[in-house]
């Protein structure tokens, strides 16, 4: 499971027509605007889209070395100004990452136009539909990360009633076949919906000569932030995409939020900002079992118990990190076999806020946890450490506690109360 899943960002701006209304100008907006895509639609084909939300003005932004322009959001009215006043005063930037789910034609071939003429490689981390492709297919190196997608649909205006009303693809079949875009792709593009959108796969993308690489998380800066690089855009990201967190205490859950965004304002690929996200949640879990009451803990082991023998010689991958140990991928398993269930939340919201200062539990307790541990050295193999748990649970509640956290919970974690990265 990827920390941050690829996929769709959610929209949080205005249809292109209501932003012409509130600036006071007459008469239907033209668009590229991409409407909302639902979370499943299949690559590579057609679907229908939700409404338009508000349309909300592409944030840009200037990464570490100033050598990206990130640009997140709508291609508004003034977002292409203000890209070229930013080329202007940076021109060493070479690549523009691109995660919008459109927005005004104008606005997209305008951007496209500076893209081609300064050379830029264009690369999309995330999603970049409709308006937005104007801009990727002009860079003179096209990247799409993996998982990324790219989404293309006919342009529309908005009329009466908010109803949608497809218009002249002159101009964007221009812009297609300008940036060397094959005549049948373009002709394919154009003829979805505009209450659709065809996600075409990576496959046919490189087909058609539209994506030059797709590339891993690990080969630029990590553009997750991009919309909202705050502090409350960093730890909406981790709870958005690490839903147990939401039981952390705010000295729990800060120093993770905080090493993410600096991570992120330095340059951290995606792919090192997962890994790292990953240990410290995982310690963070930990923590806060390893120091809480027996009762809790037995619980706790019954649902590796459970989840091990669901797993068992079906998903070798998912047993081993359950015996091992990672508690955030039983949190996710448990997630996704029963969403009602909430995974570990109402076991954890059980256990004490783990300390600011990261002192582990009493020393009494983990010294016993930690003989118990090389006494037992639990094996790492599934069918094993199914029958090491059931012993185990099997054992006076005192005892019992004391060997699961031997088997799950007796390894000593690092607190982040620094900007260190794990």
């Amino acid at each position: 499971m990827s920390v941050f899943p690829r996929g769709w960002r959610p929209r949080t701006g205005t249809a292109a027509c209501a932003l012409a209304l509130a600036l006071g100008a007459a008469g239907p907006a033209a668009a590229g605007h991409t409407p909302k895509v639902r979370a499943a639609a299949p690559a590579g084909s057609a679907v229908e889209a939700a409404a338009d939300g508000p349309d909300v003005p592409a944030r840009l932004t200037v990464g570490p070395g100033g050598r990206d322009l990130r640009l997140a959001g709508d291609l508004a009215e003034g977002v292409a100004a203000r890209v070229a006043a930013i080329l202007a005063a940076h021109p060493q930037i070479a690549r523009i990452h691109l995660t919008s789910d459109g927005g005004l034609v104008e606005e997209g071939a305008a951007i496209g136009a500076l893209v081609a003429a300064r050379g830029l490689a264009t690369y999309v981390p995330d999603a970049c539909a409709s308006a937005c492709t104007l801009i990727f297919v002009r860079g003179r190196t096209r990247y799409l990360a993996t998982g990324g997608r790219l989404g293309f649909h006919a342009p529309y205006e908005i009329g009466a009633r908010g109803r949608k009303h497809r218009v002249d693809s002159a101009p964007e079949r221009a812009a297609y076949r300008a940036a060397g875009l094959p005549a049948a792709f373009v002709t394919r593009a154009l003829a979805v919906p505009p209450a659709g959108i065809w996600i075409p796969t990576d496959e046919e993308l490189r087909a058609a000569g539209i994506v030059t690489e797709v590339v891993g998380t690990d080969r630029f800066p990590d553009s997750t932030l991009d919309a909202d690089p705050s502090a409350a855009g960093a730890r909406a990201a981790l709870l958005r995409s690490l839903p147990i967190l939401r039981q952390a205490e705010a000295a729990g859950l800060d120093p993770i939020a905080r090493w993410y965004r600096d991570g992120y304002a330095a340059g951290r690929p995606e792919s090192e900002a997962v890994a790292g996200l990953r240990r410290m949640a995982a310690g963070y879990l930990q923590r806060r079992f390893r120091a809480a009451d027996d009762a809790v803990v037995r619980a706790l082991g019954h649902r590796i118990l459970a989840t091990l023998e669901r797993a068992g010689a079906r998903d070798a991958a998912a047993c081993g990190l359950l015996a091992a140990g990672d508690l955030l991928a039983l949190d996710a398993r448990l997630r996704a076999e029963r969403p009602a269930s909430h995974g570990l939340a109402p076991l954890l919201a059980r256990t004490q806020a783990a300390r600011p200062d990261g002192v582990d539990a009493p020393a009494t307790s983990l010294g016993a946890a930690r003989a118990m541990a090389e006494a037992a050295a639990p094996s790492a193999d599934c069918a094993a450490r199914v029958a090491e748990t059931r012993r185990a649970l099997d054992l006076p509640p005192g005892r019992s506690a004391a060997a699961l956290r031997a088997l799950f919970l007796a390894e000593p974690q690092q607190v982040l109360a620094s900007r260190a990265g794990p």
